[in-house]
């Protein structure tokens, strides 16, 4: 639809040295009820050359707000959403599936496809991963048990997207080959399925159990002609997903009374319909028991037909979408609002039945009517806008999601990262439901229990695993002990912080200091040459550096993504820096970059503004930090550009995966004109407003209304209305208390770069300034690895501090001068600042044979060289990991190394190390041949050594190869491992011909 010139708001204005009182009466369209305000203007504020319109009728529709939801937005590119019907946070999504695998099927559906296999009642909203897809029914006019992945044969069917129709709780399709219509809707927990058979002859309808993940056990009992009662067991991301299923048709069921030996994944049920009626199935779903999946279908839906049911639905959708009204006079911009705000409120699921049972963590069942029990918290994700989010618009189920981290807690012993169906998944990294409770509590959300979630808080983050034991001993986690090292500081970092602005909040000042210095450790990340966080891998700067290059040192990101992560202590960053200027400065380069990754692929990184990628969460925030620096109109531009830019109304109007609400709450949040970027402090950061008018309708029966004024992306100046004063707003940051009391902001807006908050006094601040830390000093240069000697030059981020060191757990003795070593030691290093001392670092040095020397025929990664070309000499093995940084990693090639000792040497026996990550496409090599050469490159012998054969295990190993040899006068080794090569049938990269790893490390010569 072609853009629409924004209509200027109809009201009255407010010129200079005019004062008035006014009365209006509104009703209130959430609670019905009339609100009296009374509203003062103060004018004297503004300049003559100023306006300010404010509109202060009643926030209104100009039609039913799910009409402007469009379900497909984010069914195409990567953003694997669904189209299928559900409830706000409802524990059922009924909705068709297109795809049996591969990524971009993860939500079981994309708009690129033109077969459906069925249509089955639980689906995952833009997530990674393929789990759900629960029970699925197809109907069909032939008996067909076998569903053909290619389409062509089985039950599936082609269908176009003509004959398809969605909105929020109801979904229908047209099924091509057999002539079929099909509706869907839903409840909570229950749904209804209606078939309309071109005639009354074979009407079948499959019902498969073994669709989608890995089924462990199963169960399906005909109790009548009518009804089906059953359980689904399976196991994919989680691994061990449980659910009950009560099927009631409306026609009976031929041949129901029959009786298994064993019980079928798949059934063709066959219909009894001679008038040719439509067919209805109604299905409630419990992850509890059979007993509870029918109560579901029977208190939520029982008697009652598809229409009501569908009314409902929608009733309900309309009720949660009401909760901020948009007007504005384009269309598509309405649609791509409200399609994202109905995908904020998809997600997290209600995970317990109608009495209150529910699954917990621990996989047994509990009980509560206390709260709503729910489940899938892609917290990751969510805990940047989402639920800062729901702060606003979901106090009441804020309180309920923090009722359920902490039952999660006593359930299953920590507070979960990602969790799913009862499951741990292991997914995602940092605490972050540490910084969503803190977050409401800080914002006055509190009717929960206090201080068991703080002890669950605290729980999380004194854990030893996921790299916690070395954050905590050295306040980073060094690359060589744990992956994703600078990811992982950064944002225990962060978590920390809300940590403690809680533990202030509660009166317990220990905890807090303990938080804020632990708040602090992202600066022991902090590599001031190149002004990047990035990797310390033994006490050194992992190199060869990279900033576009995506490998095991961040999550799903590069350095330049976590570049600004830092958002509790942002004034700190920028003193690291060196000002505002560099900070500046970077910003930019950041946003107008090279469009172009290195290193191993990463599909998340998507919706690339320069090296900023809005399509994956590390980057959501950098734009509004422009702010931070006096530099608003920046911010501006940029949220401008990605509101404008990154989303729209199309199947794949989301840059990339929507992620459980994440992606589309960042655009409402901006569109509304703030962003949340530091949860926690009670601070929106304001941006640029996308609408002429958007009212928040508050649960507490109050609004807040945004206007914007003129036409432009740069705010002029800015009025904040409220009961009796209108005053001129300055500052370039909003409270939640604010925005959460009724209250009116007009933008005024301008075509051009305005001074509006520019001033240092109206600018946000993020900064820690008290219980400050002394940063661990690092290895400025020398080699780990040597063969002769080597100079060793230490440095720190503090260069005011004094450094000391100890060599072979000797005496500390101050820094000076650089360290000259010719043999291997180890050496502890700290530093002490205004008498702070930091943590203790030691690091081994090693000395190989000086005369030895490789020369590599195969390429190595970049992001896998172990440390460059001599990685395979240097005396250093790889652990486990191979995100470590310790192994040497090649793809596609065979691995090709020609050792020349020096001197001839007589050889008894030759050794090398193979890794084995096969989830990581990294497999064995399929042989390894040593080639023994006199002086003269004389062929002496040949060693071979075949690897064990690959199997489909899922396992991380190690495979260290020894081989015996008398051979005398060795001068060349050549060492070649043939790679594995095109991935197994079975493996899930197998379809796009994906090439095996090798991971080699360390020959080593006896």
């Amino acid at each position: 639809m072609p853009y629409l010139k924004n209509i200027a708001p109809v009201g009255f204005e407010i010129h200079t040295n005019i004062s008035f009182i006014f009365n209006i009466r509104k009703i209130h369209p959430m609670h019905n009820k009339s609100i009296s305000l009374l509203f003062g203007i103060a004018l004297s504020l503004f300049s003559c050359k100023e306006e300010t319109k404010i509109d202060h009728s009643t926030a209104a529709a100009d039609r039913p707000l799910t009409e402007y939801v469009n379900t497909f937005i984010g069914t195409g590119g990567h953003g694997h959403t669904y189209p299928g019907a559900t409830m706000p946070f409802g524990m059922m999504q009924l909705s068709p599936d297109t795809r049996l695998e591969g990524w971009d099927g993860c939500s079981g559906y994309h708009y690129s496809d033109s077969v459906i296999y069925g249509f089955s009642h639980t689906h995952l909203s833009g997530t990674g991963v393929s789990d759900y897809g629960d029970i699925l029914f197809m109907p069909t006019n032939q008996p067909l048990l076998n569903n053909g992945a290619d389409g062509k044969e089985g039950y599936s069917s082609k269908f176009s997207h003509d004959n398809e129709k969605a909105s929020p709780g109801y979904y229908e399709v047209h099924l091509d080959d057999t002539n079929i219509d099909v509706r869907l809707t839903v409840t909570e927990r229950a749904g209804i399925h209606e078939y309309k058979f071109p005639t009354a002859d074979n009407q079948f309808v499959i019902l498969d159990l073994a669709h989608r993940d890995k089924l462990l056990e199963h169960d399906l009992q005909f109790i009548s002609e009518t009804e089906i009662i059953g359980k689904r067991f399976s196991s994919a991301w989680a691994t061990h997903q449980m659910l009950f299923y009560y099927i009631k048709t409306s026609h009976p069921i031929k041949n129901w009374n029959r009786k298994y030996v064993t019980t079928p994944k798949v059934e063709a049920l066959e219909f009894k319909n001679p008038n040719n009626e439509p067919v209805t199935i109604k299905i409630g779903i419990s992850a509890v028991d059979k007993a509870g999946a029918k109560q579901n279908l029977e208190t939520e839906i029982g008697d009652r037909d598809f229409e009501t049911i569908k009314k409902a639905a929608d009733d309900s959708w309309e009720k949660q979408l009401n909760k901020i009204v948009i007007e504005d006079g384009n269309h598509d911009n309405k649609v791509t609002f409200y399609s994202a705000l109905y995908h904020t409120m998809i997600a997290p699921n209600l995970y317990q039945d109608v009495d209150g049972r529910y699954r917990g963590m621990d996989l047994e069942i509990h009980e509560t009517k206390d709260f709503d029990y729910y489940t899938v918290f892609s917290m990751w994700d969510t805990y940047r806008a989402a639920h800062p989010l729901y702060t606003i618009i979901e106090q009441e189920r804020t309180n309920d999601f923090i009722h359920t981290l902490t039952a999660k807690y006593d359930e299953g012993g920590i507070l979960p990262i990602w969790d799913l169906s009862g499951n741990y998944t292991g997914c995602m990294i940092g605490y972050h439901a540490v910084p969503i409770i803190a977050d409401a509590y800080l914002k006055g959300i509190r009717d929960y229990d206090v201080d068991k979630a703080f002890e669950a808080m605290l729980h999380s983050a004194t854990q030893d695993k996921l790299g916690l034991d070395s954050y905590k001993k050295y306040g980073f986690i060094p690359v060589e002990l744990e992956s994703e090292s600078v990811s992982k500081t950064l944002e225990y970092a962060y978590d920390d912080w809300t940590i403690a602005q809680m533990a202030r909040a509660m009166g317990n000042e220990e905890k807090y200091i303990v938080y804020t210095r632990r708040a602090q450790n992202y600066k022991n990340m902090y590599h001031p040459t190149t002004g990047f966080f990035q990797g310390r891998f033994r006490n050194t700067w992992f190199a060869p550096f990279k900033p576009e290059e995506v490998n095991f040192n961040y999550t799903e990101a590069n350095a330049w993504q976590y570049s600004l992560y830092a958002p509790q202590d942002i004034s700190g960053h920028i003193n690291l820096m060196g000002g505002e200027s560099t900070y500046e400065k970077h910003l930019d380069h950041l946003f107008t970059t090279e469009i172009k990754t290195s290193g191993r692929h990463q599909i998340d990184i998507t919706g690339l503004i320069g090296q900023y990628a809005h399509g994956n969460e590390p980057s959501h925030h950098m734009a509004y930090l422009y702010n931070f620096i006096g530099k608003p109109h920046k911010t501006q531009e940029k949220v401008h550009k990605i509101l404008t830019t990154l989303y729209h109304n199309a199947p794949d109007g989301i840059s990339g995966n929507e992620d459980c609400g994440q992606m589309s709450a960042w655009y409402v949040m901006s569109s509304l004109g703030f962003y949340s970027v530091t949860p926690g402090s009670n601070e929106y950061i304001i941006g640029t407003p996308l609408f002429d008018k958007a009212t928040i309708h508050l649960e507490n029966g109050e609004q807040f209304t945004f206007i914007k004024n003129g036409d432009g992306k740069y705010i002029d100046t800015i009025a904040f209305a409220k009961a009796e004063s209108t005053t001129n707003y300055t500052k370039s940051f909003l409270t939640h208390d604010r925005i959460t009391k009724s209250g009116t902001l007009v933008y005024n807006m301008s075509e051009q770069p305005t001074k509006w908050a520019t001033a240092v006094e109206d600018r946000p601040v993020s900064a820690i300034t008290e219980e400050l830390i002394t940063a661990v000093p690092y290895i400025e240069s020398g080699d780990i690895s040597f063969s002769d000697t080597t100079i060793i030059a230490l440095n720190s981020i503090d260069t005011d501090a004094t450094l000391f060191y100890s060599i072979n757990k000797g005496k500390f003795e101050p820094y000076k001068k650089p360290i000259t070593i010719s043999e291997p030691i180890q050496l502890s290093v700290h530093a002490m600042k205004d008498d702070k001392i930091s943590a203790t670092v030691t690091t081994d040095f090693y000395k190989y044979d000086k005369n030895l020397s490789v020369v590599l025929e195969h390429q190595y990664a970049n992001e896998y060289s172990a440390g460059g070309n001599d990685a395979l000499i240097d005396g250093m093995k790889g652990t486990a990991d191979f995100r470590s940084g310790s192994w040497q990693g090649t793809q596609k090639v065979d691995v090709i190394a020609m050792v020349d000792l020096g001197n001839p040497k007589d050889l008894k026996q030759i050794s090398t190390s193979f890794l084995k990550d096969q989830r990581s496409w990294i497999f064995y090599p399929k042989s390894v041949t040593f080639e023994l050469y006199d002086k003269n490159k004389k062929l002496l012998k040949t060693l071979s050594h075949q690897l064990p054969e690959t199997g489909k295990e899922e396992i991380t190993a190690v495979h260290d190869v020894h081989l015996k040899t008398t051979t005398k006068n060795v001068r060349f080794i050549k060492m070649k491992a043939e790679t594995y090569g095109t991935l197994p049938d079975w493996h899930l990269g197998y379809p796009d011909n994906g090439k095996a790893w090798v991971f080699v490390d360390e020959i080593t010569l006896e």
